[in-house]
């Protein structure tokens, strides 16, 4: 059954990085944690973790699966007050070298689970007049780097689709955010691809997460929509 004394918070991406922390986070605030990604294993050891988490199976990219999973967590643990699109679609190469079906399916993944998520879980953000919408993204949202021909203009496509949502909902008392990460996230594979960077190099997720939580807390006069953090060394 829902615990009515807990909000919920649905976290799509949660992965072993910023995902992650961000489920632990909102749990240590006091949030019951609906934790969506399509890694099983990874998703039932966090569960076992946090005490007033959910796992869910679900890939945002599936319009049915995103339907399916909402209709669980509500059932489950009540109509989510928060909402984190963490998921995310990725890869290398210029516009020449990539296949058309890697900048579909990141698409999918980046712009379009935004939208499904959003157009279900708003509403009833909208009744209650509260709740907060928040994306985590990056510097290939504003800028097109050769090499990220099949991911930037996905993830520009879901920051402009944000920033519609900010300008609906915020009258209507819900609050739309985009969290640019501009700097390298500390998990295993970076610092396996970095070995030579210096720990203040990296952005640690716990960091991101933290300051995911303060955008959700902000108090309605002096609410932000463009939010970008980088380590103090990043050059920009």
């Amino acid at each position: 059954m829902p615990n009515a004394a807990k909000p919920v918070a649905l976290i799509t991406g949660v992965g072993p990085g910023t995902g992650s922390a961000l489920a632990r986070r909102f749990a240590a605030s006091g949030y019951a944690v609906a934790m969506l990604a399509r890694d099983t294993a990874r998703l039932s050891a966090l569960e076992a973790e946090l005490p007033a988490s959910k796992a869910y199976i679900c890939d945002v990219a599936d319009e049915a699966q995103v339907d399916a999973t909402i209709a669980r967590v509500r059932a489950e643990m009540g109509h989510p007050e928060v909402l984190i699109h963490n998921a995310v679609g990725g890869g290398w190469g210029t516009f020449l070298d990539i296949k058309p079906e890697l900048l579909n399916r990141n698409f999918q993944i980046n712009t379009m689970g935004l939208l499904y998520l959003a157009q279900r879980l708003a509403p009833d953000m909208i009744k209650a007049g509260k709740g907060s919408i928040v994306t985590t993204g990056n510097t290939s949202a504003t800028r097109g780097r050769a090499m990220f021909a099949g991911f930037a203009p996905t993830k520009a496509a879901q920051r402009i689709l944000s920033e519609s949502m900010a300008r609906d909902l915020g009258p209507k008392g819900v609050h739309v955010a985009y969290v640019q990460i501009d700097a390298v996230i500390d998990v295993p594979w970076t610092r396996e691809a970095f070995p030579d960077k210096p720990d203040d190099y990296f952005i640690a997720p716990a960091h991101i997460a933290d300051e995911v939580l303060h955008v959700v807390e902000q108090p309605r006069s002096a609410w932000s929509f463009n939010v970008e953090i980088r380590p103090y060394g990043e050059v920009w």
